[in-house]
């Protein structure tokens, strides 16, 4: 029998690709296969995993006893990593000392020495079937800045964006602006469309009398029917039908005629009034949602604009009243339909007088109505959220640069 061990020549079979996986990671040393080949000491291969218990053919002392084999598992355990980081550090290491590459293959960290020759002599070690995976993070690109000009691009984009006021309050705020003056005219009108207007009027003193016959009642009753009808959905009838006391026609084929055609005008006017209010009125609920102040400045536009226009018509109408007259009636009226002789009805219950008395009635109305809309919606600092901290720092600044 021999008392000496014999040393087990190297193994030609290439070494395994370790496993990465690290679900299964126990305690126990994760390269246990990489063990020195020099100093008399034997490698452990995957089909031996380690050296013999004893000679086969003498029955010898038990490998697992030997002071070198405790030695070279002493040494695997001391050059094992603590956790996944270590083991790939490790794995670099071990493939670039066996391309040679001694600086690259440095432990991780002092105390963790990895073995220096423990990859197969066939030199697959180096291959590009590598398990360290080294591509890039795709969020690498995250710290790549722009050039200054995109940067200061994206700035001023953006600041547009946050100064920029939306289309729609302003386009609200002009509807509602243009729409105001229409719907105070309107509503003057259909004030003066009232029996309380003609009882005003034919009550008042210096009110023109009828030179043929009609008293004040009369006027007050046959006036009456008039002004109804406007109003009503009756047809010409309603006023074709009256007769006087002496059972003569009240009114005349034509003047029935142009009260129907008055009738169709104000219908229409009245019509068009209600929907414009209606669109007001969607401006004005919107704009208290969407805008703050949006329905203060929009009512404020629209009040500059009637006293604009009701200025300029009330100027045209007091410089020449028969000339502004004619032309309104041409507007709406064909020629020679609204014409007629001193003795019909309609001009002995509404002479001239009485449409110059509407006209004022109507333009001041709208006047007065522009007024306290100008006047309620004025842009003082209060109505225009100006807080009164800054009135005040406003007032000491203005003190401040005074000499």
């Amino acid at each position: 029998m021999n008392d000496e061990t014999p040393v087990r020549a190297k193994s030609a079979a290439p070494q395994p690709e370790p496993l990465l996986d690290t679900s299964g990671d126990s305690d126990e040393p994760a390269f246990s296969w990489l063990t020195p080949t020099g100093g008399g000491k034997t490698g452990g291969d995957k089909s031996g995993g380690g050296e013999p218990r004893g000679d086969k053919s003498g029955g010898g002392e038990p490998g697992g006893d030997r002071p070198d084999r405790q030695e070279s598992v002493a040494e695997g355990k001391a050059a094992q990593p603590e956790s996944r980081a270590h083991r790939k550090a490790a794995e670099a290491a071990v493939e670039s000392s066996a391309t040679g590459n001694p600086a690259a293959a440095r432990p991780l960290r002092p105390g963790a020495g990895l073995p220096t020759a423990a990859t197969s002599t066939d030199g697959h070690a180096g291959s590009s079937a590598s398990p360290v995976f080294n591509e890039p993070l795709p969020t690498s690109a995250l710290h790549v800045r722009p050039p200054e000009e995109e940067v200061e691009r994206r700035n001023a984009q953006r600041e547009s964006a946050a100064n920029a006021k939306p289309v729609a309050p302003r386009v609200m705020q002009v509807l509602l602006a243009i729409i105001y003056p229409f719907i105070l005219l309107i509503l003057a009108v259909r004030a003066v469309t009232t029996p309380l207007f003609l009882w005003v009027e034919y009550n008042r003193p210096g009110f023109p009398g009828d030179g043929y016959g009609f008293s004040t009642d009369d006027r007050m009753t046959y006036g009456s029917y008039a002004v109804d009808y406007l109003l009503n959905w009756a047809g010409p009838r309603y006023l074709g039908d009256l007769v006087q006391r002496g059972g003569e026609k009240l009114f005349k084929d034509g003047e029935v005629s142009h009260m129907a055609d008055v009738k169709t005008v104000i219908m229409s006017t009245f019509g068009a009034g209600a929907l414009l209010l209606l669109l007001a009125l969607i401006a004005i609920l919107y704009l208290r949602r969407r805008s703050t102040g949006g329905v203060r400045r929009g009512l404020f536009a629209g009040s500059i604009i009637t006293l604009v226009l009701i200025l300029g018509l009330g100027a045209l109408a007091a410089l020449g009243w028969q000339q502004f007259f004619t032309e309104f009636h041409r507007i709406f009226f064909a020629d020679g339909s609204w014409t007629f002789s001193l003795d019909d009805t309609l001009i002995r219950l509404f002479p001239s007088q009485f449409w110059i008395d509407a006209g004022i009635g109507i333009g001041a109305l709208v006047l007065l109505a522009s007024i306290v809309t100008l006047v309620l919606t004025w842009p003082t600092r209060r109505r225009r959220g100006v807080a009164p901290q800054e009135k005040r720092g406003d007032a000491e600044q203005e003190k401040v640069d005074q000499p």
